[in-house]
């Protein structure tokens, strides 16, 4: 049986006794029914994990005594930021579960002319915390010690237009090329996927001038959240870490 593995928001030091967050201890002592004793992997974000023994563990608190640092290499060697179109719904939370498990780099959520979803700024903060708890929850499934950002969400034309040395792309079922015909990103890749509905003529248009190539994944027409994860899964298997 897997270790159970928690993200501690704070800088973790090897041999350290700690308290762990609410969330945490919430999950460790009311859904797992974990007991004194038993270990678990506690990471902070910064690369590595530290083993753990539960000392104590009441309803509201749970108290760890960490070991020593373990080093690990998981992370891909190929470094994508997705700026991706805003979707409806649970569509979303989904295509970030999965872009950090396939090992993107971090993501920014896009404001597009299709973009459907319409929230006031105070609920894009809780909107915003909720997408960074996503990621951080598939890592902690799926084994990354090292958390992607969620970006506080932009402007399509604001974040096509930062400067940037990376890779650009832009998918698009008329282009002439696929991902496998591209050369290997020295800098990684920046990609942008459009939301339900797709970019508009005049935002591919924008994403050109600003360098942005387009790249064909297939004969298909792919939802948004399919085709990022399709996307980065090509770029993954052609430059990264997967296959």
């Amino acid at each position: 049986m897997a270790t159970t593995r928690i993200f501690h928001p704070e800088q973790l030091i090897a041999q350290q006794a700690l308290q762990l967050s609410d969330s945490a201890a919430g999950h460790v002592a009311r859904v797992l029914r974990m007991r004194s004793g038993e270990q678990i992997h506690l990471f902070d974000g910064s690369g590595g994990y530290y083993s753990a023994i539960l000392t104590d563990v009441a309803k509201r608190t749970v108290h760890v005594q960490l070991g020593d640092h373990v080093q690990t290499h998981n992370e891909s060697p190929l470094k994508v930021h997705i700026g991706q179109g805003i979707s409806r719904g649970d569509k979303m939370d989904f295509t970030i579960q999965k872009a950090v498990e396939l090992g993107v780099s971090a993501i920014t959520p896009l404001f597009t002319e299709r973009c459907g979803v319409k929230l006031h700024a105070d609920r894009w903060q809780k909107k915003l915390a909720h997408w960074q708890q996503v990621a951080i929850s598939a890592c902690e499934q799926s084994g990354r010690n090292i958390v992607p950002e969620i970006h506080k969400p932009a402007a399509l034309e604001n974040w096509v237009s930062q400067p940037s040395d990376e890779l650009k792309l832009n998918l698009h079922p008329s282009a002439k090329f696929g991902i496998s015909g591209l050369e290997q990103p020295t800098h990684g890749v920046r990609l942008v996927i459009g939301p339900e509905g797709g970019l508009s003529d005049s935002e591919i248009e924008l994403s050109k001038q600003h360098g942005f190539q387009s790249v064909l994944l297939g004969p298909r027409v792919l939802r948004t959240e399919t085709a990022a994860l399709t996307a980065l899964t090509a770029l993954q298997v052609k430059f990264g870490d997967l296959g």
